[in-house]
């Protein structure tokens, strides 16, 4: 499976896990008391630190720093990469060819074109 296909199939369990979350808060049952809403952006941000380490699924770690606009990934590679958020306004998906990550609650999944995917978790 390519990169963008398995960044979009990820993106979209994240969109409906949301989707289901903002909902759910949404609704009230008979005798119950309506609650306040919490926006989708709260709970997309809310859980990413400003920078946290990650073990993986191959033994290794990596430290992302979430600058908001843009990510800094230290270890995956030699180098340290910078990837920009893919679309421009999202909060949980970077990317720039050839590297791609998504950011879900305690998880991270980090793709290279060429390799696996890379499960990783705080």
């Amino acid at each position: 499976m390519s990169v963008a296909a398995s960044l979009r199939r990820f993106g979209s369990c994240v969109a409906a896990s949301l989707l289901l979350a903002a909902t759910a808060a949404c609704t009230t049952g008979a005798g119950q008391k309506a609650s306040k809403p919490v926006s989708v952006s709260a709970v997309e941000t809310s859980s990413q630190p400003r920078v946290a380490t990650y073990n993986c699924s191959d033994g290794g770690m990596i430290t992302i720093e979430n600058l908001g606009a843009s990510v800094h990934i230290t270890g995956a590679d030699e180098e340290p990469i910078d990837l920009p958020a893919a679309p421009a306004a999202q909060t949980t998906r970077y990317g720039e060819q050839p590297y791609a990550i998504v950011l879900e609650g305690r998880d991270a999944l980090f793709m290279k074109s060429g390799q696996e995917p890379l499960s990783c978790t705080r």
